[in-house]
């Protein structure tokens, strides 16, 4: 695992330890709150057209910066629970997915790997 992710997982540690929150990050409780924290992010382009989605002026980027950033905390905090190496299941899934979607295949579709 990067020193940077484990550098941060000990501070999320030593952040929940010294508020006593250790006994509510449950695996169960760190993936609910990381759909929430997802959903937060959704919030921000809810109403916005593609377009306006692309454009985000500083203030809005900020606020959508904030909530990538408690998304990430939440993902590192339950990977850290679970025992996962967040970079090596990434790796892994992307692996996977490039085995589902060969991009001679998949280039320029949406479509599921099942339908292509």
């Amino acid at each position: 695992m990067s020193r940077e992710i484990e550098e941060l997982q000990a501070a999320l540690r030593r952040f929940a330890e010294e508020r006593d929150w250790g006994q509510f990050h449950t695996p169960k409780n760190l993936a609910a709150s990381l759909s929430i924290e997802a959903a937060e992010v959704l919030e921000h382009f809810q109403w916005l057209t593609d377009e306006q989605s692309r454009q985000l002026n500083d203030e809005q980027r900020q606020a959508v910066g904030h909530e990538i950033a408690d998304v990430l905390l939440y993902l590192l905090q339950l990977s850290d629970r679970l025992g996962i190496d967040p970079l090596e299941a990434a790796r892994e899934k992307l692996a996977i997915n490039a085995a589902k979607y060969p991009a001679d295949k998949a280039r320029g579709s949406s479509r599921k790997y099942t339908e292509l």
